[in-house]
């Protein structure tokens, strides 16, 4: 992201907005977050302010900061944000060592750190997998995070299989909030009807 955005300060606002648990932020939280200077992060914000990124209140003497939802660039800001840090940046970045990938989607709620339930899938990987890779970047997420976080992956003919037989699971994960991280997700979806 910052080859798109030339603010160092701004990736790092964008990150934290789009990765934190916690729906609004006071700078001082800002800063000690982003290891900047508390000045250059206000100048930031009022910058992210005017063009709509980002909106604050005030709550009991303290001015709270957060992303908006509906401003028009936000799933392109989040699928930059998902690509760039984390286990999507991981997998992104590594990607030539974990074998030949045909797709690989996260999602949303793994990006957002919402807590998923048994039977949600944080990432989908179809390919030619070298799984002690795979294995050791989510097992390294996980303990940054410290929480389990399920994943699945299959080569790509069992994917078509499972899609043209209407496999509850692979629908399931096909039509959940997803970033792609490798691969076109229209390419992915085409001959499917949902």
């Amino acid at each position: 992201m910052e080859e798109l955005f030339v603010s160092r300060v701004r990736v790092k606002l964008l990150t934290l907005f789009l990765t934190a648990t916690e729906p609004l932020l006071h700078v001082r939280e800002i800063v000690r977050r982003t290891s900047e200077e508390i000045n250059a992060i206000r100048r930031e914000l009022l910058r992210m302010e005017k063009f709509g990124m980002v909106s604050s209140e005030w709550r009991a003497n303290r001015r709270l900061y957060h992303f908006r939802k509906d401003y028009i660039f936000y799933p392109q800001i989040l699928g930059m944000v998902a690509k760039t840090t984390g286990l999507g940046g991981e997998i992104v970045e590594k990607k030539n060592s974990l074998g030949k990938i045909k797709y690989a989607m996260v999602s949303t709620r793994l990006i957002k750190k919402i807590p998923s339930g048994p039977e949600d899938v944080d990432l989908l990987i179809v390919g030619q997998i070298v799984m002690p890779q795979l294995q050791a970047i989510v097992a390294n997420e996980q303990a940054k995070r410290g929480q389990e976080i399920n994943y699945s992956f299959m080569d790509e003919a069992e994917f078509k299989f499972r899609v043209r037989r209407r496999d509850p699971f692979i629908l399931k994960v096909l039509t959940q909030a997803k970033i792609m991280l490798i691969g076109d997700e229209d390419e992915m979806l085409s001959g499917i009807v949902i």
